[in-house]
């Protein structure tokens, strides 16, 4: 009978996946292939640059971009790289790295260190490292975060733009470097709510599967590009099997997720309810020594007259 449930389940789960990978007019932003469809191909470059100057509001002002590899290799043959979804510099030298990240991970704040660390490093000249006289230059991590937000972050805000700054002062220690968290959970604005560009944008990459044709109030070229690479019946047959692959695996990982948190849950209240009962039982030792009745017990702590007499031996 064991197996017949687990079988069932097992059965109701695949059922379930192939319900959520059923194609819609547009793809979902937030998997590996259509993150990089949208923001790391030359067809995409004005959508990148667009969502950039709206990120950065004045702060940069972007006009051209290039794409740079994006593996690097430790320095030494033990020493871990890094893989960057999308990694590009403007005509100004800056650095850009964009990331997404579906779920939070232990060491989520040392991964964005030492991914930001890694485009620094990497300006080091071979040689001749007197004259460069460590002349970096600016260099941003951007990261949307799907399901997950930063801990003690304002649900107000869904940009969180982080730079050195003086612990006391609050004034910035270095401005050439900055971190830029997008917690798309906090992003919860409708159609009549979208009063910036931005706003535009987030809603856009957010609601993306549920449009069944672009809406009006995303109107102009970025999003006449954006929709045009978004449409799934602009895929390949290649292309669309490589999306398809990439969102099971986001859904795998995703039930995988839910699963790991079900259990963890579910092994707390247990520890939870195990607790209680050896609190109860050890009130009721101490009830029985002072000559109460098994009757009177029951009724204090709970416990049936089975597990009391249990106690008495």
């Amino acid at each position: 009978m064991p197996e017949q449930t687990s079988t069932a389940v097992q059965s109701k789960q695949r059922r379930k996946a192939r319900r959520k990978t059923k194609p819609t007019t547009f793809i979902d932003a937030f998997v590996d292939f259509s993150f990089k469809r949208l923001f790391a191909t030359d067809e995409s470059k004005p959508i990148l640059i667009g969502l950039l100057n709206h990120l950065f509001k004045g702060k940069k002002y972007i006009t051209e971009i290039e794409y740079g590899k994006n593996e690097f290799h430790g320095e030494i043959a033990e020493e871990g790289g890094a893989v960057f979804d999308v990694y590009c510099t403007d005509a100004d030298g800056s650095k850009f790295i964009i990331e997404i990240q579906r779920g939070n991970q232990e060491f989520f704040k040392e991964r964005a260190l030492f991914y930001i660390s890694r485009a620094i490093s990497e300006q080091a000249p071979k040689g001749n490292r007197k004259e460069w006289a460590y002349n970096l230059t600016e260099v941003y991590l951007v990261a949307f975060l799907e399901d997950f937000n930063l801990p003690d972050s304002p649900k107000s805000e869904y940009v969180q733009d982080i730079c050195l700054a003086n612990r006391h002062t609050g004034k910035i220690f270095y401005d050439k470097l900055s971190f830029m968290f997008i917690e798309m959970l906090n992003f919860v604005k409708g159609p009549d709510d979208l009063y910036t560009e931005l706003d535009k944008w987030l809603y856009a990459l957010k609601h993306l599967t549920e449009f069944k044709q672009r809406p009006e109030y995303l109107s102009g070229p970025e999003f006449d590009r954006l929709f045009t690479l978004a449409n799934y019946a602009n895929l390949t047959q290649e292309e669309r099997a490589m999306y398809n692959a990439s969102l099971k695996r986001k859904w795998d990982n995703k039930n995988v997720l839910d699963y790991a948190v079900k259990t963890a849950d579910q092994r707390a209240r247990e520890e939870e309810r195990a607790k209680a009962d050896e609190e109860k039982k050890e009130m009721a030792i101490k009830l029985i020594a002072r000559g109460m009745s098994i009757e009177e017990i029951t009724d204090l702590t709970g416990l049936t007259t089975a597990e009391i007499e249990a106690l008495l031996y």
